[in-house]
């Protein structure tokens, strides 16, 4: 591999950024996003996200831009921008074409794009590579050519980073596949995994997180059952995990901007060429009841602890999608929140790592600073971050008034909660 890399990595969210900061460590490398306030920030040294720290940030010799002619010189552009779903569950490909007509506008004869973002088998060949040869007028494996290399970041994640999970790689040539290949090697200490076409590499990345959630979805099934049963779900997986062959899932929500919509994904295309995914599909709607099945679990013993329903003050604590990350990015805490005021329940929340500004302007919620948890009837420990469970403003174990719903079942068993 040439050692004359310059490398452009489109959008700077949770995955852009740290790998943007990795391949500047070996590389001429320029992080481009549209979002201004997001390079000021960066410039600034700081990274809301926190998935890169301020001190190596500042040690970066990252450059960041929202100026397409600063990356106009570039010869590598990978893409990591969003790809969400619409509100009917359907591939949301804007960011995507948005970011392929840029690069497009700027693309040179040589010149190798890279594409990271969860998509569909298919959408970088079918979709991008149009739009690059419309709008620059090259021809694709001629003039230019294209990689695909699924993101593997696990947000919030501070054990299994960047480097250290295996990374897929694959190019629309021979050739080209082992130079993307080699690229990634250059930075992935895990080692990478050589697909043999970018269909593979995209197909990989949509069953990973479908087969999560079709898992999740499983053990979520048997909360909503035991639950009529009256028995604890998490004993059940106790003893049943005590198996050596046994998956170790919990009943839980399931949001965030991968798991939650990936599925969908494949279930688009499946459908597109005529076959109807049921066991994905079915996975992804026992899922999206789990925010409406905690909200009636909390209301239910409510009643049964005879506490009056209408007026009674609630506390979400926590609203990111997971524990010890401030994504807030498909959180199912939210349909929570609604689903207690609309029983009656004058509804408060804390985050103390969630940007307080962006859940004002995404979900209309004021998040609280210190809470004092002695004043609510019902408490729900949605997302425990370790902020929650290692501070002394939270001490559970003193609570005597309130009903604690401990979503994860994280707290000691000595304390007297509510489990899914």
């Amino acid at each position: 591999m040439k050692n004359d890399k310059k490398i452009a990595v489109i959008g700077l969210g949770y995955v852009g950024l740290p790998l943007a900061v990795e391949f500047a460590k070996q590389y001429s490398t320029t992080g481009f996003d549209i979002n201004i306030s997001r390079i000021k920030e960066l410039k600034s040294g700081h990274d809301r996200t926190c998935e890169v720290d301020n001190d190596t940030l500042h040690r970066s010799t990252l450059t960041v831009t929202h100026m397409l002619e600063e990356i106009q010189d570039c010869n590598v552009y990978i893409v990591t921008v969003p790809t969400p779903v619409d509100q009917y569950n359907k591939p949301d490909l804007k960011p995507l074409l948005l970011a392929s007509k840029s690069i497009g506008s700027i693309l040179k004869k040589g010149d190798l794009v890279i594409y990271e973002s969860t998509v569909y088998p298919g959408c970088t060949e079918e979709d991008c590579v149009p739009i690059l040869e419309q709008i620059s007028g090259l021809q694709f494996n001629i003039d230019f050519f294209c990689g695909y290399s699924p993101e593997r970041i696990n947000p919030g994640d501070k054990v299994n980073t960047l480097t250290k999970i295996k990374k897929v790689t694959s190019g629309s040539t021979p050739e080209i596949a082992q130079e993307v290949d080699a690229l990634y090697l250059s930075i992935i200490t895990a080692g990478t995994h050589l697909a043999p076409s970018i269909k593979v590499a995209e197909a990989s990345k949509s069953i990973e997180n479908a087969q999560r959630d079709v898992n999740i979805s499983f053990v979520n099934e048997l909360a909503l059952m035991f639950d009529i049963m009256d028995i604890d779900t998490h004993d059940v997986l106790e003893a049943a995990g005590t198996k050596w062959n046994f998956l170790n899932y919990s009943p839980g929500l399931v949001g965030g901007h991968c798991i939650s919509v990936d599925p969908y994904y494949l279930a688009y295309k499946a459908e597109s060429l005529g076959y109807y995914p049921e066991v994905i599909l079915s996975g992804r709607r026992v899922n999206n009841r789990m925010n409406r099945f905690v909200a009636n679990k909390a209301i239910k013993y409510m009643i049964q602890n005879k506490v009056e329903i209408n007026g009674s003050k609630a506390l979400i604590l926590g609203i990111a999608f997971k524990e010890n990350c401030p994504d807030i990015r498909n959180t199912k805490v939210v349909g929570i929140v609604h689903e207690l005021e609309e029983f009656g329940l004058d509804v408060d929340v804390c985050d103390p790592i969630a940007d307080k500004k962006e859940v004002q302007e995404n979900f209309n919620i004021t998040l609280l600073e210190k809470p004092k948890l002695d004043k609510y009837e019902l408490i729900i420990l949605a997302v425990p971050h370790a902020a929650f469970l290692e501070a002394k403003d939270f001490d559970f174990s003193s609570l005597s008034t309130s009903i604690l719903f401990d979503l994860k079942a994280v707290l000691p068993r000595h304390i007297d909660t509510i489990r899914l």
